[in-house]
């Protein structure tokens, strides 16, 4: 939703404050992209049209995931981004390396924190630049699912246990206690 035009006013980088989220005008903040907006003179948008959308769709949701401080550490891509939005095949081959990041490094930087032999084999995957090499990486990408999710499972049930291990230990106690009435009954 645009609710505001720019105004006269430039952008000035180096006092902008980005924050998370949308934002109905520059009174309210503004996020990277609202920024990009503004800069680029459109009206005020979370969805500047002068911004490659595959772009402006990594930025928006990176952009919310950082911390205040780290989050001010991408102005310098306002300006960047602006004239991005250059066709569907630009589009379309922007889209495959996000996938492509998303696959072969971000996604083993969180197996190798429990399942480093999986990690460096969706690493090693060929480039992800179509759906046939996104065909050919379902068979290592499906075991690095697998092995994620029994690692998580392990992890959690252990995390839970150490949490809990004194309930635990009363209920076992507790058991015992039981099966020792429940085997006296009709004695």
């Amino acid at each position: 939703m645009t609710t505001a035009s720019p105004s006269p006013t430039p952008l000035d980088l180096d006092t902008l404050t980005l924050t998370a989220g949308k934002h109905d005008s520059p009174t309210d903040g503004a996020c990277l992209m609202e920024a990009a907006s503004w800069l680029a003179g459109e009206p005020w948008s979370d969805h500047p049209q002068c911004v490659s959308p595959v772009i402006g769709a990594f930025l928006r949701r990176w952009q919310d995931d950082l911390d205040d401080t780290t989050r001010q550490t991408l102005k310098r891509y306002i300006p960047a981004v602006l004239g991005t939005n250059t066709g569907p095949a630009d589009e379309e081959r922007r889209a495959w390396m996000v996938t492509d990041w998303m696959v072969r490094t971000y996604l083993p930087a969180w197996l190798r924190l429990g399942v480093g032999d999986q990690a460096d084999a969706v690493a090693a995957l060929a480039p992800l630049v179509d759906a046939s090499s996104a065909r050919a990486a379902e068979p290592a990408l499906s075991a690095a699912y697998s092995a994620a999710r029994s690692a998580a499972y392990s992890a959690a049930r252990s995390a839970a246990y150490s949490a809990l291990a004194p309930t635990v230990l009363s209920l076992q106690s507790s058991a015992k206690d039981l099966l020792d009435r429940l085997i006296e009954v009709g004695r």
